[in-house]
């Protein structure tokens, strides 16, 4: 495929959507250790489920408003009238078991920060704290380990799938195509938004 800039990139970047690039080229990998950004993206990749990241994606803007900007304690607290609201917002996906799966899962994420002392110490100390660099797959032993204990802890929408996606939008798996300009070249240990294009 032919980009106008000359980068080529992973197979799946739609080279008509600009948002959806310029995570690509910005986001996507990059390491992330801050727990509301960490909680942020559990969501949106619950969400995720069965649908293209793409479409999620388009709808993050909505999602951030309709979640309270993915404050955690705010989120901890809906109530049923909140839920209910959240099922009739057309901005965003309206799945009644995934909006109440959220709700649930913050509760859990909460939990975890409390052992831990933050979600970012439980989710890194699976691999030593290292990226984990591989590409062509759609599961691990890794996502089956962590998806087996978070269904143990209580949490919903996190097959190993679905955990395998969150593990590399998180930087934990580092999984761009070879051939993409961002392809792992052995020489950086951690990547971040200073080593990607000027985003």
């Amino acid at each position: 495929m032919e980009w106008p800039d000359g980068k080529a990139r992973c197979c799946w970047a739609n080279p008509n959507n600009p948002r959806y690039v310029r995570y690509h080229d910005c986001e996507w990998g990059v390491p992330v250790h801050e727990d509301g950004k960490l909680f942020e993206m559990l969501i949106l990749e619950n969400f995720q489920a069965g649908l293209s990241w793409e479409c999620v994606l388009n709808k993050w803007d909505a999602f951030r408003q309709a979640f309270d900007g993915f404050d955690l304690e705010t989120v901890c607290a809906y109530d049923d009238k909140k839920l209910t609201a959240l099922q009739h917002d057309s901005a965003i996906i309206r799945n009644r078991l995934k909006i109440q799966a959220v709700v649930n899962n913050a509760k859990v994420f909460r939990s975890i920060q409390r052992e831990y002392g933050s979600f970012s110490d439980y989710l890194w100390h699976w691999t030593g704290g290292k990226v984990i660099y591989e590409t062509g797959k759609a599961h691990s032993q890794l996502s089956d380990a962590v998806s087996k204990d978070l269904k143990k802890r209580g949490m919903k929408f996190v097959g190993t799938t679905i955990v395998y996606a969150y593990l590399q939008a998180v930087g934990v798996i580092y999984a761009h195509d070879k051939g993409c300009f961002l392809e792992y070249g052995g020489e950086t240990v951690e990547l971040t938004g200073k080593e990607r294009l000027e985003c």
